[in-house]
């Protein structure tokens, strides 16, 4: 008896089974060609240790080493499997991919835990990704949420499993992956939170830095420290379901207990400083890849000191700024405002500012170089230039003065007159010359101060006179190296250029100690040798003070950014006293020393008597180069004399005698500049006496 044929329902299952084995099994041909494809296209192992394809990582070291800033990623030491501690691989496991060891890469369960979870309550709560699925989209793939992605993301997890072992893929994860701050790494992590290297990792770190990657801008101890350890605790429950750790152990390993590193204080005092270096990168390397480390110059006590003392001393209102050099050029602190998470202009570098009285330092070196001394008489007198006629801040004219009085008490009139007398373009020239980079122009105005330069160019050209003349040029990066230490840059101290002569820089620097000591600068004494010089501008808008002690030069500045007035601003005032502040402390480990006061200047320079021309010769014979005698010969002329042997004036001797053979036949013959002529000799005060009778 022939068998009923089968229903239709029984056909149609018959046949959706075949298609379904059927599109299985193309299914998984086609999976397993996807795989075979990206294991063969997969990078080896040693390049996917390299992690500059997460951006390059900038730290930013001060002169002891300490971190002062970062940029890009921060990477830590990459740790082998064997160097990772045990409890850090149990943690992440527990927490991101139970069943890590036991996949292929792709956890069924948990795929389809994450869909019931999606159709129970209609939104996406629970991901499936395993560790290996993490890795893949952190090496190769985005973040974004859709189905191809997810697709993709599935193949290379099963290819990094076909390619790598279990070890390898939790090394590449745990030391790629990111844990908030900036950290990439473990390592890095433990560093940035705990300040130890991760190889020292804690239960309770372990677990912090294991909580961290489900959201690290929410669970990071540099946002939210409380919630960083109610993550923690979370993860310590789950490591007891694993069965990694006992419940004994969870509850000794208290989150609790453990200290995060504080967020260092330096990193906003050093922000001006910061930006002012790291640009100069792009002149000294290439390298745009590979993590850098950037050793600076920068004294964090003495950056901190400055940044005090610019906030207590400052004007209501007020912004300030303040550079200090060390002898070398080097940058030791640098403010550029009062605060740079207001306002991050720096002052110090970028704004032009006039310097009042400060910029008589050139005219002085000027007039120096040209041939005046420091007791040179000059008039301080009513002075008128075009419609111009500048007048003394007292509103007294003292007359003849000696050019270190008029320095001292900044007399005006002297300033300006001195200009004139050795032309404003050579004032404009030396201003150049010691490094002021800005337009300076030749009116007659300019002796005051009245084009506007740069306070790290005016504290530059003061420590030029500090280093005797000799060019100082500012830096702030001493070396930079690769996070393995490949050395990169290291700066090298520059060839010193000479700008005026040491016996020139030694009378600058004796009128700048003499402006301390007694004159307009008196608030600035350290109780030491100190040297420097105060500027005001017109309706007290800028105040400047710009001095040196002990290899250290500092230049302060205050003054409003819309350039208002500000009653009562002197450069004597609170920038001398600023300066006062912050190099006592700035100072405080060096050793007191004194200035190169003199030196000796050229013949010219110095005002011969006639004994010293007409001196009669000596009676050891001249010698030539092999040390003979050499046989002297009579003079093409005679000389006349009187009865007491003195030379007979010109205008006396007979018509037709030879030239007269005196100090001006001299300057002629051997092409010696004549120094300037010379005003009556000044009436002899100390400047303190002249400072009381009220003349200066």
């Amino acid at each position: 008896m022939a068998s009923a044929p089968p229903s239709r329902l029984k056909r149609v299952f018959v046949a959706s089974f075949k298609i379904g084995a059927y599109l299985l099994v193309v299914g998984l041909v086609a999976l397993g060609v996807a795989v075979s494809v990206a294991v063969s296209q997969l990078p080896s192992y040693p390049e996917l240790i390299r992690r500059d394809d997460l951006g390059q990582m900038i730290r930013v070291r001060a002169a002891d080493g300490s971190i002062i800033h970062s940029m890009g990623p921060s990477f830590g030491e990459w740790l082998r499997h064997d160097e990772i501690p045990p409890i850090m691989r149990d943690a992440m496991v527990a927490v991101e991919d139970r069943r890590f060891r036991s996949h292929p890469g792709v956890d069924p369960i948990g795929i389809v835990r994450a869909l019931m979870v999606r159709a129970q309550e209609g939104r996406w709560r629970q991901g499936g990704s395993t560790i290996t699925q993490q890795l893949a989209r952190n090496i190769f793939l985005t973040n974004d949420r859709s189905f191809a992605r997810k697709v993709r993301e599935a193949i290379l997890a099963l290819a990094l499993e076909w390619r790598f072992t279990k070890e390898q893929i939790l090394e590449l994860y745990l030391n790629r992956v990111y844990f908030g701050g900036g950290a990439y790494g473990i390592d890095a992590a433990s560093r940035t939170f705990f300040d130890h290297s991760a190889t020292e990792l804690s239960t309770a770190e372990a677990a912090i830095i294991a909580g961290l990657v489900k959201a690290p801008s929410n669970y990071s101890p540099t946002a939210d420290m409380e919630a960083a350890r109610g993550r923690a605790g979370v993860v310590l429950g789950l490591m007891v379901e694993n069965s990694t750790i006992s419940a004994a152990e969870a509850a000794a390993a208290d989150p609790e207990d453990v200290t995060f590193v504080r967020p260092r204080g330096s990193q906003n005092i050093t922000r001006y400083f910061t930006d002012w270096v790291l640009p100069q990168l792009d002149m000294l390397i290439d390298e745009t890849v590979q993590p850098l480390d950037v050793w600076t110059t920068i004294d964090i006590g003495m950056q901190r000191a400055a940044a005090q003392t610019i906030n207590a001393n400052a004007p209501g209102g007020a912004q300030g700024a303040l550079v200090s050099l060390d002898r070398d050029g080097a940058v030791r602190a640098m403010v550029g405002g009062r605060d740079y998470a207001t306002s991050i202009y720096n002052r110090a570098t970028q704004a032009t500012r006039q310097p009042g009285s400060s910029f008589k330092l050139f005219v002085y070196l000027a007039a120096l170089e040209s041939g005046y001394r420091s007791d040179s008489t000059v008039q301080d007198a009513p002075i008128t230039i075009g419609n111009w006629s500048p007048r003394n801040d007292n509103g007294r004219y003292a007359g003849p003065v000696a050019l270190r009085t008029a320095f001292t008490f900044s007399i005006n009139t002297v300033a300006v007159r001195l200009a004139q007398d050795v032309g404003t373009r050579a004032v404009a020239d030396m201003a150049q010359r010691f490094g002021i980079t800005t337009r300076i122009a030749t009116n007659p105005s300019m002796a005051l101060g009245s084009s506007e330069v740069r306070l790290i160019d005016m504290t530059r050209a003061y420590a030029a006179v500090a280093r005797g003349g000799v060019a100082v040029t500012p830096y702030g990066i001493r070396r930079v190296t690769t996070a393995d230490g490949t050395l990169l840059y290291q700066h090298e101290a520059e060839e010193g250029r000479v700008l005026v002569q040491p016996w020139v820089a030694a009378q600058m620097t004796d009128l700048l100690q003499s402006v301390v000591d007694h004159g307009t600068g008196r608030a600035a004494q350290l109780g030491r040798p100190t040297a420097g010089k105060t500027g005001t501008t017109t309706s007290n808008k800028d105040g400047w003070f710009v001095g040196f002690s002990s290899g250290i030069t500092t230049g302060v500045w205050m003054g409003r950014d819309d350039n208002r007035a500000l009653p009562g601003l002197a450069g004597g005032r609170a920038p001398a006293r600023a300066f006062h502040d912050y190099m006592v402390r700035a100072v405080a480990g060096r050793p007191a020393e004194p200035f190169v006061t003199e030196a000796a200047a050229p013949d010219w320079h110095i005002e011969q008597t006639e004994e010293f021309w007409f001196a009669p010769p000596q009676d050891d014979p001249m010698l030539d180069a092999d040390g003979s005698p050499i046989e002297e010969t009579p003079p093409p002329f005679d000389r006349k004399v009187d009865p007491d042997g003195m030379p007979i004036e010109e205008e006396e001797q007979d018509d037709g005698a030879p030239p007269r053979l005196d100090r001006e036949w001299l300057d002629r013959a051997l092409e010696r500049p004549r120094p300037p002529e010379r005003g009556p000799p000044p009436v002899r005060r100390t400047p303190e006496e002249g400072y009381r009778e009220g003349i200066y």
